[in-house]
């Protein structure tokens, strides 16, 4: 287990992304000399405006009908909490590296455990969402 610091983008932490198959994921952007560090043990990076990100997720399912846990949220006092983390928090993820080989050849990823979050920048809801939930204004 390792852990990098960075900025957290589109993080998905309590509730997995969905668009394809479900995963906890976040986009963490990092400095030029981590980011190279990463790409020197063969992650791929993503070049986001912000900066070089290096991409922490965990899938939900696994092998013979195992499911992931969701990887801890915790704040900067290192308490459980339970909120979406926003664009922009300053944040520390703790992964596990790992690699394998399938039958499109030979694959390596970085596996979301927790993520600790050290400024917390609010995440803001869709145009409207807060109606949909049944809040007054």
């Amino acid at each position: 287990m390792a852990i990098v610091e960075g900025t957290a983008y589109w993080a998905s932490i309590k509730t997995p992304n969905t668009k394809f198959e479900p995963v906890y994921s976040v986009n963490l952007v990092v400095d030029d000399d981590t980011a190279n560090d990463f790409a020197s043990r063969g992650h791929k990076l993503k070049q986001m405006d912000e900066g070089q990100a290096i991409i922490i997720k965990r899938k939900v399912n696994g092998p013979n009908g195992m499911v992931r846990p969701a990887p801890r949220l915790l704040n900067s006092d290192k308490q459980e909490v339970n909120y979406s983390v926003g664009n922009g928090s300053k944040v520390k993820v703790q992964y596990s590296e790992y690699e394998g080989e399938n039958k499109y050849g030979p694959y390596k990823g970085l596996d979301f455990q927790a993520i600790q979050v050290l400024d917390l920048v609010e995440y803001r809801s869709e145009d409207g969402a807060e109606l949909l939930d049944g809040e007054e204004f």
